[in-house]
């Protein structure tokens, strides 16, 4: 019986090598995180590679826009480049008709704008320029198995609060004081961590998130739930082979 005891003890501890095995992007009790920079709350979206750029080109300053918005203008008569999506190479360029390719990584929308009708300028009389970006997105994972989300961002300055929001917020399993931002930053990955479970944490809330963004809640460990779900199943064993076994002494 004594065996027995001891084999089910030693399954226990097999079993418990399995416990937390779903928390992603662990870190070291000293690993030093990296710090936003004070403009990050502020900072506009910024046009990285692979983004899809939704692009329109109006001629005379755009002053037929507002017609053509109403339906009371001919669309093509003032339109000189129509609704149009590209892609931003890793590269950071974009190739448009006309002025070819462009290197227009790291610029906002207005940025872009801007400076795509200073280059149209040649071509078109007060070029009016319209740039959205439509494909950016970041990852959510707001602390339960299951729960991630990928979130498209259709607002250009939308923060971390309201990327967990648009998730569902944190689950009842997510820990609000390890939440983290991972991002990449001219070429390296910076990991932000940010305590949301106070009202000192909006200074992180309201950081602007940029595309391919992933925002990591650590989820709580649930050590005992978790033992008795891996053992559960060689509990049942071992507790029928001790009732065959007594079974078996009784018979003898």
């Amino acid at each position: 019986m004594r065996n027995l005891v001891l084999f089910s003890i030693l399954i226990i501890g097999f079993a418990s090598c399995t416990i937390n095995r779903n928390v992603m992007f662990k870190t070291d009790h000293d690993y030093v995180f990296d710090t936003p920079s004070d403009s990050a709350d502020t900072q506009e979206y910024r046009i990285s590679p692979n983004d899809v750029i939704l692009f329109r080109l109006f001629a005379n300053g755009g002053s037929k826009l507002l017609d053509i918005t109403a339906g009371t203008s001919d669309t093509e008569k003032f339109v000189a480049f129509p609704s149009t999506t590209f892609l931003v190479e890793p590269d950071g360029t974009v190739e448009l008709p006309e002025i070819g390719e462009i290197y227009v990584w790291g610029m906002t929308q207005n940025e872009a704008e801007e400076h795509l009708e200073n280059l149209y300028a040649q071509y078109y009389q007060e070029p009016f320029a319209i740039v959205q970006v439509t494909n950016n997105r970041v990852v959510v994972f707001p602390g339960s198995g299951g729960k991630a989300a990928v979130i498209t961002l259709t607002n250009r300055n939308t923060t971390v609060i309201e990327a967990l929001a648009l998730a569902g917020g944190i689950t009842d399993r997510g820990d609000a004081r390890k939440v983290k931002l991972i991002r990449w930053v001219n070429g390296k990955r910076e990991i932000y961590l940010m305590d949301l479970s106070t009202i000192e944490g909006m200074q992180y809330a309201s950081i602007v998130v940029q595309a391919n963004d992933v925002i990591y809640v650590e989820p709580v460990p649930e050590i005992a739930a978790e033992v008795m779900k891996d053992v559960a199943p060689y509990i049942t064993l071992v507790s029928g082979v001790a009732l065959i076994y007594a079974i078996l002494q009784g018979a003898f």
